[in-house]
């Protein structure tokens, strides 16, 4: 229960002394109910009596009437926190969600799947609001009230009472059983949810695919393997909380059966009134009412439990430590100092004391084979992740003694794969630099040669691009990008093969924009084409993550070594021709 409560309490975020405040109603209303109650004892009491203590049954009556009327104006208090603040603990969840994503370190970002993070920040922070507003009181109710009616029942006659200890005592390890059945079930059920949501995001995303290769709706095995392990998941938590749910409810009504049965006893024998009788069945019936509700609710409370944990453990992730003694560069080279790395995981080091220097506004080539550490160093620079040795320095200040937006604020960084929001062209641009005027956005878009595109279209800058940019070419998408990082003109810029899925024409096109965003910049580009970074004023050659060869395209050409190899079969690729057979 500890860990349920500072669950709650976390997920609660800035409103949780109104949180705190609604628990302490829902106590004082659940003894106010239970009270209310217990008030029928004395009442009928008084009814049967003979004559009738009709002093008394006005007495009761009225104290009866006003605990009733206590508990609803409890409870409208109560509901406050569910009506008001509901809505914006939902809100400041996904707000904090949001803010710790952009923390979070990138390597740990790329791990989670789109869809899973889509679950917590969507149907998790819903299940764990709920499990805030409305399972916290209904959960203080429950235990409250039970309690104290049974407390009074033992009062009245404690063999009656003994009837409810005894059910209460053996109720207790089904209900731990059923939690955690319920519990495990739930785990498996959200991580169930969560491999669905990021197979159907990969399937919406990767629909022309599918298309393509006749893997579309119900042929679909990505789609229908993951629904079918989601079915399976959803099965066997229900079928195996079944015994427990079947063993608590029998024995619910096989208590107040025995209750009924003793106290009819009892009054044969004269030990007992039919009317106080009557009262305590009445009190036993509500006593009862926790425990049967209990079979339905432990479901509800693991599944708000579930919930409250997913969100609970991003919400819990740390961001990089920033490291004591940083200060703005005043000058943008770029340093490797042994650097050696190695991704979460993996026994295998992707990158082995690597040391180089890119001097301040010039231009370094990454070139070397898929998977020698070319996109692993651009992502240390920006600190996707610390070296496990080593330093990484900009103008001799340490990447881990910065803080993340004073770091990426000295970055530009163009990739291959162009993401685009759903937005118009003018939008897209501007996150760059979102306080920008229109006409410095539009500057930036001349420079990036979107202008020639972007007036020939309907509504002009206005257009939106679609999904991912799907509405536009690959060269335009490409130029957008690029006037979003000109617009930007961060000193630093980071180019990932921005012209490698390009035709030759949108190529010619998009490298004019590049050399307008790269004018007196420090740039470091990775590279698969050789003869686009011909002109470098150096080149690294990468190979099994350390730097095999080093030198502008004139020197490693006279070398022999790598470069040597990959520029030969580069030109001898440029004569490749298909021919009929």
């Amino acid at each position: 229960m500890k860990r349920i409560r500072r669950l709650m309490f976390l997920a609660a975020g800035p409103y949780a002394p109104q949180f705190r405040t609604t628990l302490r109603i829902s106590v004082i209303a659940s003894v106010v109910q239970a009270l209310a109650y217990a008030a029928f004892i004395p009442l009928l009491a008084a009814l049967a009596a003979d004559p009738v203590g009709t002093g008394a049954a006005w007495l009761w009556l009225g104290v009866l009437v006003a605990l009733v009327v206590a508990e609803a104006l409890l409870r409208l208090r109560e509901s406050a926190f569910t009506f008001d603040y509901w809505h914006l603990v939902t809100g400041d969840t996904r707000t904090r969600l949001g803010e710790r994503l952009r923390s979070m370190p990138q390597q740990e970002l790329a791990r989670r799947a789109a869809g899973d993070l889509t679950t917590v920040v969507g149907a998790n922070v819903t299940s764990a609001a709920t499990g805030i507003s409305a399972f916290s009181t209904l959960f203080v109710q429950l235990v409250t009230v039970p309690a104290l009616l049974g407390v009074v029942v033992l009062a009245v006659d404690w063999r009656l009472g003994l009837v409810l200890v005894a059910a209460v005592v053996v109720s207790v390890p089904l209900l731990r059983r059923l939690r955690t059945l319920s519990n495990q079930g739930f785990r498996r059920v959200d991580t169930a949810n969560a491999g669905a949501a990021s197979r159907i995001v990969e399937y919406v995303q990767g629909l022309p695919v599918f298309k393509a290769t006749g893997q579309a709706g119900a042929n679909s095995p990505r789609l229908t393997e993951v629904f079918a392990h989601q079915h399976a998941a959803n099965a066997t938590s229900n079928r195996s909380a079944s015994v427990p749910v079947a063993a608590l409810q029998f024995l619910v009504q096989a208590a107040v059966i025995a209750l009924v049965v003793l106290g009819a006893s009892l009054v044969f024998n004269a030990s007992l009134t039919l009317p106080l009788l009557l009262a305590v069945v009445v009190t036993a019936a509500r006593f009862a009412e926790p425990l049967a509700a209990a079979v339905t609710m432990t479901k509800l409370f693991e599944l708000s439990e579930a919930a409250l944990t997913r969100v609970s453990e991003a919400l819990d992730s740390r961001a990089l430590p920033v490291r004591p003694g940083g200060r703005t560069p005043s000058s943008f080279d770029i340093t490797f100092s042994d650097v050696s790395f190695t991704y979460d995981g993996r026994t295998e080091p992707v990158l082995h004391n690597v040391s180089f220097e890119v001097p301040e506004r010039s231009l370094t080539a990454l070139v070397g084979p898929s998977g020698s550490g070319k996109t692993t160093l651009t992502r240390l620079m920006t600190r996707f992740a610390d070296p496990q040795q080593g330093e990484v320095r900009i103008g001799g200040v340490d990447v881990a003694s910065l803080e993340p937006e004073e770091l990426m604020r000295h970055f530009a960084v163009v990739f291959q794969d162009v993401y685009l929001f759903d937005d118009t062209i003018l939008a897209n641009i501007a996150m760059g630099r979102p306080d920008a005027t229109r006409d410095e956005i539009i500057a930036a878009a001349r420079a990036a040669n979107v202008h020639t595109f972007a007036e020939r279209l309907p509504d002009g800058y206005e257009t939106r691009v679609g999904e991912i940019g799907s509405a536009l070419s690959g060269g335009e998408r490409q130029r957008i990008s690029i006037a979003r990082a000109i617009l930007k003109d961060a000193p630093i810029v980071l180019l990932d093969e921005p012209t490698a899925a390009l035709d030759t024409e949108s190529e010619v096109v998009v490298q004019q924009a590049i050399d307008n965003l790269v004018t007196g910049k420090t740039v470091v580009v990775i590279a698969h084409r050789l003869s686009t970074v011909v002109g470098a004023d150096q080149i690294l050659v990468f190979e099994d993550g350390q730097v095999a060869q080093r030198g502008t395209h004139v020197e490693l050409i006279e070398q022999e070594g790598r470069y040597g190899s990959m520029w030969r079969a580069q030109s001898r690729a440029k004569q490749w021709r298909l021919v009929p057979s």
